[in-house]
């Protein structure tokens, strides 16, 4: 079965940090990449960050960009999303989904993954 889980989310007082892990199983990792979303209340889901785990590319929403890194872990078919300086509007769920390579256009356009995780809650406190 090819699943996607997030986990790590929590909640954490403003400037604090947050390491978000996605476990993914059922599929070649190598042939993916993984991306990473966020919806806060009463707004549309945006794209945050993305990884090749073919070779290790990045890519960043500018939003996030200084604070948010993303890495893979091939031997653990696991991504990060190591999250700095948490500001009270990063507060959102958080979903990891997964994208065929070779990625082609926009990185973090949604309809290009067809797999998504449940979601992990992160609530940062002012």
């Amino acid at each position: 079965e090819v699943q996607l889980v997030e986990s790590g989310g929590g909640l954490v007082q403003a400037g604090g940090s947050l390491r978000l892990s996605c476990a993914a199983s059922g599929f070649t990792f190598d042939d993916y990449a993984i991306g990473w979303f966020r919806q806060a209340p009463g707004k549309e889901r945006e794209g945050v960050s993305c990884v090749s785990n073919n070779d290790g590319s990045t890519w960043y929403a500018d939003s996030v960009k200084g604070r948010f890194t993303i890495s893979s872990d091939n031997a653990k078919n696991t991504v990060y999303l190591q999250i700095d300086s948490l500001k009270p509007e990063d507060t959102a769920v958080y979903y990891c989904a997964r994208r065929r390579l070779p990625l082609l256009g926009v990185i973090l356009r949604e309809y290009e993954y067809d797999v998504w995780g449940q979601g992990t809650q992160v609530t940062v406190s002012s």
